[in-house]
């Protein structure tokens, strides 16, 4: 059984974990350096690349010649 390729290549799936760490790092740093609420912004990045790797999880799992029975 094959299992289907994902909506993201392997770049971007790397760039999209990387791009994922740097997002939730830097949201509990800057709540912690500056007095305003624009930390949620980085918070709701990270959770919405978040979203797309567990999508794109999701895409390799399914088998590539699923049939709908």
């Amino acid at each position: 059984m094959h299992q289907g390729s994902g909506i993201l290549s392997t770049r971007q799936r790397r760039l999209a974990w990387l791009g994922f760490m740097l997002a939730a790092l830097q949201a509990p740093v800057s709540a912690w350096l500056v007095a305003d609420e624009s930390w949620l912004f980085s918070l709701c990045v990270a959770l919405m690349v978040a979203i797309v790797i567990i999508a794109d999880d999701a895409a390799r799992r399914h088998p590539a010649n699923a049939t709908g029975d």
